[in-house]
């Protein structure tokens, strides 16, 4: 089987695949400009999906859709199961989200992005029947530090030990939800800040595991498939990632344990969301965020900001694309 991340010999040299698949996450966020605060998400998200997937033929590798996007809010789909690329090259599992934060392009509102993540075929986890996930993300300073199953403030307290740094120095990302209101009680009653996320939770873990970013850690329940999609990322930045899966009802719980989910409060490491090192993580900013600028429009012209990050080499990459208008919009 074909390496995802060629040997890098001069016998072999790298695919970068990488690159290639930055396309699809450039394409899904230029498409998606003409919805950008006109409050139809389902319409914004149609238009990225359409565009990754057109994208996607023309990338040489055999992928398939592990986590696909869709069935939580019924928009349109990249479904689990699809086959993507020209079925030729390393055979991959797939993450998506064309965008990540409809609601938030449908508003005009900041974080959105467009996401690919790949891992080895075989590597990912499957947590697409389980839509909800609690989660815990920090930088390098918390592997072997901070612990899912231990209470915030503890958290909070050993990671500021860690980066040397005072807890009331300390933020934590939140998605501002009413299931959250205990949680952002105990992180400002320990003494730290919160940043409250309305949309976007990819990026929020980006971003806490970041060097030098704004936020130390990013906590809480968020999507299934967005903290596996995480995970490929922070498996470049060197950070610390664990999810506790959240079913909502008792038939979504019999769904888990039918597809061999562990949904009893086990926790899945970074290793249990996707195995190995062998990971790519694209993202393209729809609108302007902490990780990357959004799409900007002027006149002939469109310039879109991307990340690429490579768990092999534990690289990441801004690339930064001028596009004329006439081949898009």
């Amino acid at each position: 089987m074909v390496s995802l991340t060629a040997d890098m010999s001069p016998l072999h040299p790298d695919r970068n695949l990488a690159l290639e698949l930055v396309r699809a996450t450039e394409a899904a966020s230029i498409r998606a400009v003409p919805f950008i605060g006109r409050g139809d998400k389902e319409a914004a998200d149609g238009a990225a999906v359409d565009a990754m997937r057109a994208f996607f033929s023309t990338v040489n590798f055999d992928g398939t859709i592990v986590i696909g996007e869709g069935e939580k809010d019924n928009a349109p789909m990249l479904y689990n199961g699809e086959r993507v690329g020209s079925g030729r090259g390393p055979r991959c599992d797939v993450a998506v989200d064309p965008i990540d934060g409809t609601s938030l392009t449908a508003a005009g509102r900041q974080n959105a992005l467009s996401v690919i993540a790949v891992s080895d075929q075989g590597t990912m986890l499957d947590a697409s029947s389980v839509f909800y996930m609690d989660k815990l993300v920090t930088g390098p300073a918390g592997v072997g530090v901070v612990d899912i199953r231990l209470p915030i403030g503890e958290n909070i307290r050993l990671l500021a030990k860690a980066l040397g740094k005072p807890v009331d120095e300390i933020v934590v990302s939140v998605l501002n939800r009413p299931r959250h209101e205990q949680l952002i009680a105990d992180i400002r009653d320990a003494g730290a800040g919160t940043r409250l996320m309305s949309d976007g939770d990819v990026a929020g873990g980006i971003n806490a595991a970041r060097h030098n970013a704004r936020t130390d850690m990013c906590v809480g329940i968020g999507g299934s498939p967005e903290g596996i999609v995480t995970a490929c990322a922070i498996k470049a930045l060197g950070g610390h990632i664990q999810g506790v899966l959240a079913p909502r009802t008792d038939d979504e719980k019999q769904k888990g344990q039918d597809a061999g989910l562990k949904i009893d409060g086990t926790v899945y490491e970074a290793d249990d969301l996707v195995k190995g090192k062998n990971t790519i993580f694209v993202a393209t900013g729809v609108t302007d965020g902490q990780l990357v600028q959004g799409v900007r429009r002027d006149g002939d012209f469109i310039y879109t900001e991307s990340v690429v990050l490579r768990g092999a080499s534990g690289t990441l990459r801004r690339i930064s694309s001028e596009h004329l208008t006439s081949k898009w919009l």
